[in-house]
């Protein structure tokens, strides 16, 4: 049986655009008892859900046309940070989700286990950190580009964020193997997206074209 918050398979009506979009693109909200507008990002909160499409400009409309006053007819009142709040929940919940994978054995950290999990095509994501080596991260991309199939890229998160969720001293390359608990934080950093940019726009795929075997200039990172 699918679970609601893995494989979403259900039109709502977008409050912005008034299209109709999955579930997976969408940001459920419901009315708390104050007036306010609470996000319910599991979606599992009683009430009638509101929905606005994963991303700041579609939220910031809402909020700035009074849209959910009006789908809700009653005084709502969403905090002007809310978007920001949105953000942060989301972030919190995919972080979560890596540490899960590692504690479930689907996720791998470390420059020369990264490569290795690249090379084999078990790969469905590179989670680089933000603030990382250029050096390790290009050869670990470079690598990416030439493996059969391609991961995802993601670079997020700072290493202190990674480190965090994953109990490591210092998180700096990581691989999500393919499989179910990379399906789920697929849709979660996808909406992730709408609020912040999964890559720095300074990064290249491409990469150097060699020196992917090795990566004495980059800091290991830190493992038990």
């Amino acid at each position: 049986m699918r679970s609601s918050e893995t494989l979403i398979d259900r039109d709502r009506q977008d409050l912005a655009s008034r299209q109709a979009l999955d579930e997976s693109r969408l940001i459920r909200f419901v009315a708390g008892p104050d007036g306010a507008v609470v996000p319910d990002l599991a979606r599992k909160l009683p009430g009638r859900g509101l929905w606005v499409a994963a991303d700041r400009a579609s939220l910031e409309a809402a909020i700035k046309k009074n849209m959910f006053a009006r789908a809700a007819k009653a005084p709502l009142k969403p905090a002007a940070d809310l978007p920001d709040l949105v953000e942060n929940l989301l972030v919190r919940r995919c972080l979560d989700q890596l540490g899960l994978a590692r504690r479930e054995g689907v996720l791998i950290s470390g420059f020369e286990k990264c490569a290795a999990a690249i090379r084999s095509g078990r790969a469905a994501w590179l989670i680089e950190a933000a603030d990382g080596s250029a050096d390790g991260r290009g050869k670990l991309l470079a690598l990416s580009r030439h493996a059969s199939p391609a991961p995802e890229i993601c670079g997020a998160f700072s290493a202190d964020d990674l480190s965090l969720a994953l109990g490591l001293e210092n998180a700096i390359h990581a691989v999500l193997l393919q499989g179910g608990r990379a399906d789920r934080w697929t849709l979660e950093v996808q909406r992730l997206a709408g609020f912040r940019p999964l890559c720095p726009q300074s990064w290249n795929r491409a990469g150097p074209e060699h020196g992917a075997e090795d990566d004495r200039g980059d800091a290991p990172d830190g493992e038990p």
